[in-house]
């Protein structure tokens, strides 16, 4: 069904600040789907707001016709800020478990201060140009529902409920997520 809905779109998969990571499900994405592009990767360690910002411009334009992008996490935030500067035309986007950047994360990820000195911070707040669905879960530890379904609210998304699935990401045990490519084939339509 995806195949037949998307033929005419691109997907741009933009990963959070990890990376691409094996089993995750937007490289399982990038492995299915006939027409996709991912943002080439940026290195764990690299912060720098501005650069992954304009990669995904880079990325976007070397995309003829339509485009659905594919955030999840730290990436939402990117397509936030980059959705604020670019003039390019974006049929939809799907905005996995934005990460919390405004709150204290858990050990091992930035620091709140570090994200601000590499220009995370403040995380854009004006709505989207283009129509987006948030997907939240109940119990992201990078996010708290009722603050990324407020972010979504401000972009002016629809925020769609995971229920408890964590971060959405290897860690939290998933591997597939099958309803992407639903949201996408939503988005696409």
């Amino acid at each position: 069904m995806l195949q037949a809905t998307t033929a005419a779109a691109t997907v741009l998969v933009v990963p959070g600040l990890r990376d691409h990571v094996a089993r995750h499900w937007q490289t399982q994405l990038i492995e299915r789907l006939p027409r996709v592009r991912a943002v080439p990767p940026m290195g764990r360690e690299n912060l720098d707001c501005d650069l992954r910002v304009e990669a995904i411009e880079r990325a976007v334009r070397a995309i003829a016709g339509p485009i659905v992008i594919v955030a999840h996490s730290g990436g939402c935030i990117a397509v936030a800020h980059w959705a604020a500067l670019t003039e390019r035309p974006v049929q939809g986007a799907l905005l996995a478990t934005p990460a919390d950047f405004e709150t204290p994360m858990p050990d091992g990820y930035p620091t709140r201060d570090a994200l601000e000195d590499a220009g995370w911070l403040p995380v854009p707040r004006c709505r989207l140009p283009f129509p987006s669905i948030v997907a939240a879960s109940r119990n992201d530890p990078l996010g708290r529902y009722e603050r990324v379904a407020e972010l979504g609210r401000d972009w002016g998304s629809r925020v769609v409920d995971l229920g408890e699935v964590g971060h959405l990401n290897p860690a939290s045990g998933h591997g597939p997520w099958p309803r992407a490519e639903e949201l996408i084939a939503e988005l696409s339509a």
